[in-house]
């Protein structure tokens, strides 16, 4: 029997048990469309937890010390390290904004403009970013992120020009950028240095640390050591003193993310993977019966030269096809829930109670699309077999006598 004809065969038997047969794929179509729709989403909230670190959060380098560190110390650092490509003081200070009935807890970065790229907050989305001029004469500008913008305007465009009070004054936002990390309730802003020191005294103080932006390519591991070791030596800091230096990649902390969704995904595909056990099983019963039902046709193909081969393919069609048939309605069900859930997030503000920002993209991999439609095929081989063998053990002679 060729292959045409077992297909022409099997698509005819499933025709005739419509209602059965769309029964049957229901475990299959809801478990693929799970492992789809899970991963997908899964891996969308990945990438923008990600991207909310900033563009070039995986070069980005905390360094600390209990001995403070001086403008010279930091240019003395870049000097003695060339994979350092930037490097700066960004200070650090917390209030809070009201606005009507709203209540928001504001973090303002201390950043002067050459450092914006370090800090992951130079990428715009609308608007301008503040200059050099206006960094050194502490000018009450600030930029906020894409997600603090729609908390308090609705989108981007409405937040331009709009002023917010920090501290003991007033900074005006003069763009929205890509990126932070904002929940609901909270708002970051990124302002010049000199401005940080004139909004806040002794009663908000700021709090000053080094951000390193390291050069591409580089080993981050390595970097941070070389740091803490060339700190040490030019803040005279011995291992086993009291006084301590540390610095810290971004990358490290990026990794353990990645771990842990990764982690995550694999548990969430798994438990959706159960789906397609019970859909395999529901087709094995189904073959099942369409043995019992058949047994007099069985005979009639023995009688007319069908092998237990032939017999045996023609089953394992009908199975494969059930499975098919149900991995592509998953597939398809998978993506448009995947969408839907994704837009589900993102409006009601789950995305930014996990600290990211903007809009959630389900992240769709061509690998897990046809390993999920794969394994779907192998369940209906699998579940399909024993089927298919016992008809094809079955003796003609009797399946002729069958009423």
């Amino acid at each position: 029997m060729s292959a045409r004809d077992l297909i022409q065969e099997a698509l005819h038997s499933l025709e005739a048990n419509k209602g059965r047969s769309l029964l049957t794929i229901l475990g299959i179509v809801i478990g693929i469309a799970s492992v789809i729709a899970m991963t997908s989403l899964i891996g969308g909230i990945q990438n923008s937890l990600v991207n909310s670190l900033g563009l070039n959060a995986a070069r980005m380098v905390q360094i600390y010390s209990s001995q403070e560190l001086t403008e010279s110390d930091i240019e003395k650092l870049q000097k003695l390290v060339p994979q350092i490509e930037q490097i700066g003081i960004v200070d650090s200070a917390y209030t809070e904004y009201k606005t009507g009935d709203k209540s928001y807890t504001v973090m303002a970065q201390g950043v002067d403009s050459d450092m914006l790229d370090a800090v992951g907050a130079s990428k715009l989305v609308a608007g301008r970013t503040y200059s050099q001029a206006e960094s050194q004469s502490g000018s009450r500008v600030a930029l906020i992120s894409r997600n603090g913008a729609d908390q308090l305007y609705g989108n981007e465009q409405d937040a331009l020009g709009k002023t917010i009070k920090v501290s003991n004054g007033e900074v005006q936002i003069v763009g929205v950028i890509d990126g932070g990390s904002d929940s609901m309730g909270s708002l970051t802003l990124y302002m010049p240095r000199e401005t940080i020191s004139g909004l806040f005294g002794d009663e908000n103080p700021s709090f000053p640390s080094v951000t390193a932006l390291a050069a591409e390519g580089t080993d981050m591991d390595e970097l941070c050591k070389t740091i803490e070791s060339k700190v040490r030596a030019m803040k005279g800091i011995e291992e086993d003193e009291y006084d301590s230096v540390s610095a810290t990649s971004m990358k490290s902390a990026i990794d353990a993310l990645n771990s842990f969704m990764g982690a995550f995904s694999l548990i969430m595909g798994a438990v959706a993977s159960i789906s397609l056990l019970v859909g395999g099983i529901g087709i094995m019963n189904m073959m099942l019966t369409n043995v019992t039902e058949r047994i007099r046709e069985i005979g009639i193909r023995r009688a007319l030269g069908a092998s237990r081969r032939d017999i045996t393919a023609q089953f394992l069609a009908e199975s494969s096809a059930l499975c098919v048939t149900g991995g592509l309605l998953g597939v398809l069900i998978g993506y448009l829930l995947a969408w839907g859930l994704a837009m589900f997030a993102s409006g009601s503000g789950i995305l930014g109670e996990l600290g990211a920002s903007g809009q959630i993209t389900p992240s769709f991999s061509i690998a897990t699309v046809l390993l999920a439609f794969a394994v779907s095929v192998g369940i209906g081989v699998i579940f399909g077999f024993y089927p298919a063998r016992r008809a094809a053990k079955l003796d003609p002679v009797e399946c002729l006598r069958y009423q």
